[in-house]
This record gives C-alpha cells, structure tokens and sequence, in this order.
C-alpha cells in the first residue's frame, strides 16, 4: 500500500485528506538533499556565465515541469540577468517531436534534438519521477558521452538516471506515487528561480 492510499483511507473527508496530503508533502521535502539543490544551482549559475545552454527533458507532467523551469529560469526571474540564461525545453516543438517520433521511434525524441542543438559545455536537466523513461535516459547517456552535466529530477528510488547523473535529486517515495514526486519537483522550480531572482535584486550575482 502506497502513503497516499494509506492517507486516502485514513480520511473520512476531503479536508483530513488534505492535511495528510500536504503533511506528505512537507515530510518528502524535508528529506531532499540540500546540498544537491545548491550544487544544482551552481550548475546553472556556471552554465549562465559561459553562455552555455541548458536543455530540459521530460515526458508527461514531467514535460511540462521542464517546460515550466524553462520560462521560470529564462523570463520568471523578473530580472535582466547579464548574461541571460540560455534555457530549451525539448518538450515545446511539436513539430519536431512528432516528426521525430514518426520517422525514428519515441526514445529518439530528445536525443536527436540534442544532436542539432548540443554544444560543448551544454548541460542537461532530466526530469522523470521513475528514473527510467527510455527516451530521458537515452538524452542523460549521450550527454555524458560528450563530456557534458546532467542533473537529474527523480522519484521513488531514481532509476537508471540516478547512476548516469551527475548530480541527482530524488523524491523518494514508493514506486507509482507521480503526485507528490511531480508536486515537488515544481516546488525546485520556484525555490531556484525565485532564489535567483533574490539574488540577483540584492546585487549578489
């Protein structure tokens, strides 16, 4: 039985529901790494100022979290940064994405983005609550091979992107839970962005 199922049962109404739900999520955040998420930022700070770009990948909720990042890195911070920050969501180009998934299968999706758009010192941010979405895994494989970054957004126990990434932050709950893994990978979302967007008023970058 999942927490969540266990919640569900525990909650004669919505509302004890609720409060279990977020008491969850609470207890889920309170076991990420920290130190993960700050060298994660670092990585995007380093990207920012080499003029490097960084690529998000996702499918599913996991897409549009990395589309999500994509406009909260780029435009969200509500601050000219100089240099900007140089963000692809590889989740946005409709065209592509079917043409590439018609002509070469779906686990080629980003990967032949990433072939026409890749260039030395790129780095890329995987987002997949399992770990191991083929075409996610496939992208994080071939970055590495060219010497790139990966971090990696993950869930339940990480999956094969938890070996490959160079930095890995895991939502750890049972296998099947989307929800909150999902929940609180946007919660990352705002706490960098908004972390940065601080920073930078401030004058500290």
């Amino acid at each position: 039985m999942s927490n969540i199922d266990s919640i569900i049962n525990s909650s004669p109404d919505v509302s004890q529901f609720a409060k279990g739900y977020f008491e969850y999520i609470s207890k889920l955040t309170a076991q990420l790494d920290t130190e993960a998420i700050s060298a994660f930022v670092k990585e995007l700070e380093s990207a920012r100022k080499d003029h490097n770009t960084v690529f998000f990948v996702g499918n599913g909720g996991s897409a549009a979290t990395a589309s999500h990042m994509a406009n909260d890195l780029a435009f969200g911070s509500r601050v000219h940064q100089d240099p900007p920050f140089r963000v692809l969501s590889l989740t946005d180009n409709v065209a592509a994405m079917t043409a590439v998934a018609n002509d070469n299968g779906y686990e080629s999706l980003f990967i032949r983005q990433l072939k026409v758009h890749y260039r030395p010192g790129d780095k890329l941010v995987a987002i997949s609550a399992s770990g191991n979405s083929p075409n996610v895994v496939t992208a994080a494989e071939w970055v590495k091979e060219q010497g790139g970054k990966v971090i990696g957004l993950v869930g339940f126990d990480g999956g094969k992107l938890r070996d490959i990434c160079d930095i890995t932050i895991c939502i750890e709950t049972p296998k099947g839970e989307y929800g909150p893994v999902e929940d609180v990978h946007m919660m990352l979302d705002h706490l960098i962005y908004t972390w940065i967007w601080y920073r930078k008023r401030k004058g500290d970058i």
